[in-house]
């Protein structure tokens, strides 16, 4: 009685665990690799990029699986550590079949394909067996009609000029952290990444272009409307735009900055007003600042806000009027700590570190770093000569300028065993 191959579809696959036959786990599932020839014979299935310390992309050879369980993948443990560089002969499963147009040549019928299926073939290798695809919803609300149908059975797969979305890559990368779909869009090819990009939200791009390598980025806005591009560095921490902003030509530069919301304008010009290397040019211009009236609960409310990076959620900065920078003057640091000691009720005033020096704007980042270690913090203040808070400098936007500026792409040869 012959049994029936084992099935698997890449899209499900994508953010599964790596491990090695110790249990140790090595990595996470990106995409799989496949030589795709034709749309006649069932294209083989050539290895899996895996995303490994760093956030670095290998490729794990096919021959390397021992095992694909619905919850995790098993290797041998030999895993060649160089950064994975797709070559012209090899097509990415997610990142350049999922959203492409095609057509059911049995049926006629035509829709966007949302999943690729794979099976172990007589040989032992896996094969691209099946091709799942929607068709386009009646109504604004309601999904089309989906189809599982043969690798043959389905016409305009394999032509490079053939029409593709990315309403289903974009689902992938919407449940990863920002940082992994940087990485993800950092390696599709030009057309898919523009089509991406078009797809996103201004707020979720936002997200992910910054943690993208500096050409990227320019890259990536350049390709924008320049209305949107405004939008997209809008939705960005100030301090990110503001280095984004200084890379771009002059005259783009300041179409971008007489395009954006005038009080987020403001914000990117006082930065880029100090010197790059600097507190000044380092700093994040929106801290938790609160007024002196503020309570212990009100901090906490403040803090607990679902979007504030960490090493901002870890201070507040009372100050008296106005309580946006550049504030009043600066009464002193409340770490979040304290006021989890503290009732709810009382003064969060009462609570801060008023000993603690602030740090001027012209502070130089090894002067930064010291300070940080110094008195054990991941965030500090900034402030100018009368004393008011001018940002806050975290330990986060210290490392984005003491790391080397290729670090995102750097790589680091070796092998796992």
């Amino acid at each position: 009685m012959s049994t029936a191959p084992v099935r698997v579809y890449i899209a499900r696959m994508v953010g599964l665990p790596i491990f090695d036959p110790q249990g140790d786990q090595v990595g996470k599932v990106r995409d799989l690799v496949a030589a795709v020839r034709s749309e006649v014979s069932q294209p083989r299935v050539l290895g899996m990029v895996a995303e490994v310390f760093g956030r670095r992309r290998i490729f794990v050879p096919m021959t390397r699986v021992t095992s694909i369980e619905s919850g995790h993948v098993t290797t041998t443990g030999l895993i060649n550590m160089r950064r994975f560089e797709q070559r012209p002969t090899e097509t990415l499963v997610v990142g350049q079949m999922l959203d492409h147009t095609v057509t059911i040549t049995e049926t006629g019928v035509t829709g966007t394909v949302y999943d690729v299926g794979m099976e172990q073939a007589r040989d032992r290798d896996w094969v691209l067996s099946r091709v799942a695809v929607q068709e386009p919803g009646s109504t604004f609300r309601r999904r089309g009609q989906t189809h599982v149908v043969e690798w043959r059975g389905v016409d305009g797969l394999t032509r490079q000029e053939a029409a593709q979305g990315a309403t289903h890559l974009i689902a992938q990368l919407a449940e990863m952290k920002p940082a992994d779909a940087a990485n993800v869009i950092h390696d599709l090819p030009q057309a898919r990444r523009t089509a991406v990009v078009a797809a996103m939200t201004d707020e979720r791009l936002a997200d992910v272009i910054e943690e993208l390598p500096e050409e990227d980025q320019v890259e990536i806005l350049g390709h924008l409307e320049a209305e949107r591009a405004a939008d997209v560095l809008e939705e960005m921490s100030a301090d990110d735009a503001a280095d984004l902003i200084a890379d771009l030509p002059p005259e783009t530069a300041a179409r971008l900055l007489e395009l954006m919301e005038s009080e987020d304008a403001e914000d990117v010009r006082r930065l880029m007003s100090y010197a790059e290397e600097t507190a000044g040019g380092m700093m994040t211009p929106e801290p938790v600042i609160l007024g002196p009236d503020a309570t212990v609960a009100d901090a906490l409310a403040h803090v607990r806000h679902p979007d504030l990076p960490v090493s901002l959620a870890a201070m507040v900065y009372v100050c008296r009027q106005p309580l946006e920078t550049p504030t009043g003057k600066l009464l002193g640091c409340a770490h979040v700590q304290r006021l989890l000691r503290e009732p709810p009720s009382s003064l969060a005033a009462a609570a801060v570190d008023s000993a603690l020096d602030a740090l001027r704007p012209d502070a130089t980042i090894d002067q930064v770093a010291s300070y940080l270690a110094t008195y054990n913090l991941v965030a500090a203040p900034v402030v100018d000569d009368s004393g008011r808070l001018l940002g806050a400098v975290t330990v986060d936007d210290l490392l984005d300028h003491m790391l080397p500026e290729n670090w995102r792409d750097q790589e680091q040869e070796g092998t796992y065993g």
